[in-house]
């Protein structure tokens, strides 16, 4: 992993934005997080990234709904490598818009998109990341 800086405290690495997008193009599994109502909502969803941007398919409902009226969301995943001893976080911050056009359809069922409750999800939102944020830090032994 390239990284910014090390605290030498701590561990704690501070990714760069290469290394924040590579590592969440690893993960299958994420959270999305969107202000709905006053509050502040968190749903698990399985991601694909695509050129820089953060994919998940939804079916109607409140995480549609959010991503659509409040388009602004954060989707966070993580993941460790027992081999290493390390893990990290990244979050990536932006908009969230749902796909309507067929072009970004066609396109977005191409990809790779992991579908683990078989229930209809007819519906693909792409988040457009205007942060990222990652660190990489040693896990404790178990």
């Amino acid at each position: 992993m390239t990284a910014v800086t090390t605290d030498p405290r701590t561990g704690m690495t501070i990714l760069d934005e290469d290394t924040c997008w590579s590592l969440l193009s690893s993960a299958r599994l994420a959270r999305v997080a969107i202000a709905i109502a006053g509050d502040i909502e968190v749903f698990p969803v399985n991601i694909v990234v695509d050129d820089r941007t953060v994919v998940f398919r939804t079916g109607e409902g409140t995480k549609l709904a959010a991503a659509v009226i409040a388009p602004r969301v954060a989707v966070e995943a993580d993941g460790a490598d027992p081999a290493t001893g390390r893990a990290w976080s990244v979050v990536v911050k932006g908009r969230a818009e749902r796909l309507d056009r067929f072009a970004d359809i066609y396109r977005a069922e191409d990809l790779t998109l992991p579908d683990w409750t078989g229930h209809p999800k007819q519906w693909f939102v792409r988040v457009y990341g205007d942060q990222i944020a990652g660190r990489s830090f040693e896990t404790a032994p178990t």
